[in-house]
């Protein structure tokens, strides 16, 4: 049986974390290490993931060293250089494993290959509701990575220690928001050997202390930090010469027209200006001079009879 690593990084989770370690407990694969990677917990968390080290040898606590920055992609990276498992998988300190997810993939013919991608079910942490499943497969599966249509979050992949180690560089640590989506992007661009599992075996559960929910509340260092993840893959698609750099290019102006629609609704003077310079950015960049017209008049309208954000389509 070959050794998967299954490496987490948590904060102050101690009210969630054990029904992750339990679900890796339940798992019917048996050859796994968990290394978790605390980043500065303030909570119990230490106290309780201790009680499973106690108990199973497999489980691993290390704290981020100080001299490595804060967040979650620090800690994923610490935790490769700790990790010794033949497969990687990426996990969240709230995301749950069901029972038979491993035996699915070494069920799997894995020896060609440098990754099995299965399907996760999004789950309200309160009510236990399914929201959704996510998409897996596509015919231009770069495309529509990049637009959203195919999702494969940071827990979907598992990942051949051969072809991350190929890599320069793995999670970019100056990125909170879209960390998967840049991670998992970088590595498509690599033309990775894929394997997939149409099943869900993951929950993904969501809840209000989620990252992936401050851009809903419009945070304004979120928003940032998504929209420097998209423009880091501009660049990259130029580099590469990709085809979807126009595609992408377009999507962030329709991203960046929602936050600002939305700012100009919700009255949040801190972000519109700052969304409004960078819509502007995107749209020279476009070469979209009538869409920039529109962009202006919209806002112009808007701050002063409070209507107009239809312009912002």
């Amino acid at each position: 049986m070959q050794l998967i690593s299954i490496i987490i990084p948590t904060y102050n989770r101690a009210g969630i974390i054990s029904e992750t370690l339990d679900s890796i407990l339940n798992l019917n694969y048996i050859n796994w290490e968990c290394i978790i990677i605390d980043d500065g917990s303030t909570d119990n968390t230490l106290n309780v993931v201790q009680n499973y080290i106690n108990k199973d040898i497999r489980f691993q606590y290390f704290i981020r060293p100080s001299v490595i920055p804060k967040g979650p992609n620090s800690c994923r990276n610490f935790g490769y250089t700790k990790s010794k498992g033949s497969f990687l998988k990426w996990f969240d300190s709230d995301d749950l494993f069901m029972p038979n997810a491993l035996d699915y993939f070494f069920n799997k013919d894995i020896k060609d290959i440098d990754a099995v991608v299965c399907k996760l079910q999004r789950v309200d942490l309160t009510t236990n509701y399914v929201r959704s499943e996510n998409n897996i497969i596509s015919d231009n599966l770069i495309q529509d990575y990049i637009i959203g249509k195919v999702a494969f979050y940071i827990c979907g992949p598992t990942w051949k220690r051969s072809f991350i180690e190929k890599q320069n560089d793995l999670f970019d640590e100056s990125i909170s928001n879209l960390d998967d989506w840049d991670f998992n992007l970088r590595m498509l661009y690599q033309k990775p050997k894929i394997n997939y599992i149409n099943n869900p075996l993951i929950l993904y559960r969501i809840h209000n202390n989620s990252l992936s929910q401050e851009i809903e509340k419009l945070n304004l260092n979120e928003i940032k930090s998504e929209l420097l993840a998209r423009e880091k893959h501009l660049y990259l698609l130029r580099f590469y010469n990709f085809p979807e750099y126009l595609v992408l290019l377009s999507f962030i102006k329709k991203r960046c027209k929602l936050f600002l629609r939305e700012s100009l609704i919700n009255n949040n003077i801190d972000s519109q200006y700052y969304l409004l310079n960078k819509l502007f950015f995107y749209q020279i960049k476009a070469f979209d001079l009538l869409d920039l017209i529109k962009t202006l008049s919209g806002f112009i309208v808007f701050k002063i009879f409070k209507k107009g954000y239809k312009f912002l389509t």
